[in-house]
C-alpha cells in the first residue's frame, strides 16, 4: 500500500467549478488574504502560552487508488520560546510528546516503548529536526513554529481569498493557496483571536491527490501552564528506543497498512 503523510513543506475535487473574477479583484482578494495570513501569524508568534485540542484525519492511497482516512484526536499545548506537549489517540495508536526546552520525549502509551534525548533550537529546532531528520512531523507544526507566515508563504504560487466559512460554529475567513507540490486551505477565526480553525494539506505529487485535515477545538490563549505541564517520567518497564527508530516506532499507520517498496 502506498501512502502519503503530508506535510507543507510539501483538492479534493468533489465538482468543476469556475472561479469567475477580474484582475483588479484577484489582487485585491489577494493582498486581503496576505493580510488575514500575517494578522494569524502575528497573533500566534505573539501568544506566549497556548493551548488546543484537535480532530486530524490523514488520507492514504492504495495500490488501487482508494483513498483511505485514518482518524485521529489530541491536544497541544505551547509555552512559547520552548516548551510544548502534544497528543494523540488513534484508533491504532496512543502517544504523548514532551518537550521542555533541553529533553524531548515520546512515548508509546498502548507499545509501552519511547524515546528520550537532549534537543536544542527551542520550538522551531525541535520540529526542524523532527522532521527534516527523522521524517516525523508534529500536529499543524507550520503554524505552531515562531514566523508561520514565512514558513506557510513559501513556494507559493497562487493566493485566493474565498471569503466566509463556518468551523465549529465559529465565522473565519476562509483562504487557499498553492505550491508547485501541494495545495493548502485554513479557515483563520474572525475577531481579536485569529487562530487557524482548520488546516487541510492536499498533495498533487500523487494521485489521486490524498490530503492532511486538521480541525482545532477549544482553543485558550490564556493557557495557564507551569513547569508541571512540560514533565515527562517514563512509565516503569516502558522500552527505550533510539530516537532513529521514532518514525517506525511511532507511526500513524496501523500494523495492516504496508508502505509500497517502490514508493
Amino acid at each position: 500500500m502506498k501512502f502519503h503523510c503530508s506535510s507543507l513543506r510539501t483538492g479534493v475535487v468533489l465538482s468543476t467549478f469556475v472561479l469567475g473574477v477580474t484582475a483588479t479583484t484577484a489582487v485585491a482578494d489577494e493582498a486581503d488574504a496576505k493580510q488575514i495570513l500575517r494578522a494569524m501569524s502575528d497573533y500566534m508568534s505573539a501568544t506566549q502560552t497556548l493551548s488546543f485540542e484537535y480532530d486530524a484525519t490523514l488520507e492514504v492511497v492504495t495500490t488501487d487508488d482508494q483513498k483511505l482516512g485514518i482518524a485521529s484526536s489530541g491536544s497541544v499545548a505551547v509555552a512559547r520560546p520552548d516548551k510544548i506537549r502534544a497528543s494523540r489517540v488513534g484508533g491504532f495508536s496512543e502517544q504523548d510528546m514532551v518537550y521542555d526546552g533541553t529533553t524531548f520525549s515520546l512515548l508509546g502509551k498502548l507499545s509501552g516503548a519511547y524515546v528520550q534525548t537532549p534537543m536544542s533550537g527551542g520550538i522551531d529546532g525541535m520540529i526542524d529536526t523532527l522532521r527534516d531528520q527523522y521524517g516525523f512531523a508534529l500536529p499543524a507544526a507550520d503554524l505552531l513554529m515562531a514566523e508561520p507566515y514565512d514558513i506557510l508563504m513559501s513556494e507559493v504560487t497562487d493566493i485566493k481569498d474565498l471569503g466566509a466559512g463556518v468551523i465549529g460554529g465559529q465565522v473565519c475567513d476562509h483562504l487557499a493557496f498553492r505550491t508547485p507540490d501541494v495545495d493548502w486551505q485554513i479557515w483563520i477565526a474572525t475577531g481579536d483571536a485569529p487562530y487557524p480553525c482548520r488546516f487541510v494539506i492536499t498533495t498533487k505529487t500523487m494521485s489521486p491527490s490524498p490530503q492532511y485535515t486538521i480541525d482545532v477545538r477549544n482553543w485558550n490563549d490564556s493557557a495557564d501552564l507551569d513547569a508541571n505541564a512540560f514533565a515527562f517520567t517514563a512509565p516503569s518497564g516502558a522500552d527505550k528506543l533510539d530516537l532513529a527508530d521514532i518514525q517506525s516506532a511511532f507511526s500513524e499507520l496501523p500494523t495492516h497498512f504496508k508502505k509500497e517498496t517502490n514508493q
